[in-house]
């Protein structure tokens, strides 16, 4: 055999060419380009298939190219039709309440990757059972929600009144009703259109998408609250099918659990912290003002955020569950991860 055609076989042998005895399907509904893809789902597929070696592929999909929609993501998972994606819990009000006690205002810091770690804790103490349909890699959090509007930014709560607001959850719909604002519940995707068509004044989201749903055009401004706590928030869960996970080899399981749990929910949270930092100076390179609220009106929205929280309580408390608990443990879980 000549010298090139030991090399050729060579390489045709070697593990890096060789067919993956499993390929995964992971389905998200939001741009490749964007924050978490780009510096989560992208390496840790790619973490995988190299510790794998190449045993296992993983192919990710975006705007939910595999089919249904990004509010069924969770149930696409548990019957199968994908083997795996990006869940936001809050999308289907009502189906998983334990978990919006981490989405309640001002309940995390401003830090996605501590937010996610508290996430992660919760998580474990109370969530399992409501998702023991799917196998969890992750539980996160994004980064800092901010309110972004056609216009000038607002200065009071009073000049939230009557503004048509897109939210993502029910505990954001409810601060921006307590806030006077016409909150309107709505996924990513459908938001730039609303925005384009006037069906919506504004809504709130994080930086870190503010591009990709190209809120430079379609907003003039972008406005947080004061202090160190998000005004909302959102809970995310990467998962896959149950049976599919079960049915790995046990080494290959071991390779998606090497990946997942805390480390995984830290480094998806991370994901949006550098994301945030890229779409900022994208928003800021457009112009557009930016804008903090001032102490004294992001306390009379923390004052509004408390009275939706003690709403929240008396609710779960009514449909069985101990809502104080709730609250006091995902309170208890960002305090241990606090950034100092």
């Amino acid at each position: 055999m000549t010298f090139r055609a030991l090399t050729i076989a060579t390489l045709l042998a070697s593990p890096a060419l060789a067919e993956p005895e499993v390929t995964l399907r992971f389905q998200h509904f939001v741009n490749p380009n964007s924050a978490n893809p780009t510096h989560f789902m992208q390496p840790w597929a790619d973490a995988i298939e190299a510790q794998s070696d190449g045993r296992i592929a993983v192919e990710i999909f975006p705007f939910m190219q595999l089919g249904g929609s990004a509010v069924n993501m969770y149930d696409l998972i548990a019957d199968g039709a994908v083997d795996g994606g990006w869940i936001i819990p809050g999308y289907q009000p009502g189906r998983f309440p334990e978990a919006e006690a981490l989405e309640l205002p001002f309940m995390v810091t401003k830090s996605a990757e501590a937010a996610s770690l508290a996430a992660w804790d919760f998580t474990q103490t109370h969530l399992m059972d409501d998702f023991a349909d799917i196998h969890v890699i992750a539980a996160h959090m994004h980064g800092p929600g901010l309110v972004h509007l056609k216009g000038d930014a607002p200065e009071t709560v009073a000049d939230f009144r009557g503004l048509n607001l897109r939210g993502p959850s029910r505990p954001a719909t409810l601060l921006l009703n307590a806030m006077g604002a016409n909150p309107v519940g709505m996924p990513v995707p459908a938001f730039p259109e609303a925005l384009s068509r006037g069906v919506l004044d504004g809504g709130v989201i994080t930086w870190e998408q503010a591009p990709s749903l190209k809120l430079d055009e379609l907003t003039d401004s972008h406005t947080d609250v004061a202090g160190e706590k998000s005004l909302y928030n959102l809970y995310f869960l990467w998962a896959m099918n149950r049976d599919v996970y079960d049915g790995l080899a046990p080494d290959l399981r071991a390779v998606i659990d090497a990946n997942s749990g805390a480390m995984a929910s830290a480094w998806a949270g991370r994901a949006h912290d550098t994301g945030d930092a890229e779409g900022r100076a994208v928003i800021e390179a457009s112009g557009n003002e930016i804008a903090v609220l001032s102490g004294g009106v992001t306390a009379e929205i923390v004052t509004l955020g408390e009275a939706v929280t003690s709403d929240w309580i008396a609710e779960m408390n009514a449909k069985g569950f101990d809502g104080a608990t709730l609250v006091r443990d995902a309170q208890a879980a960002v305090e241990a991860h606090r950034v100092e």
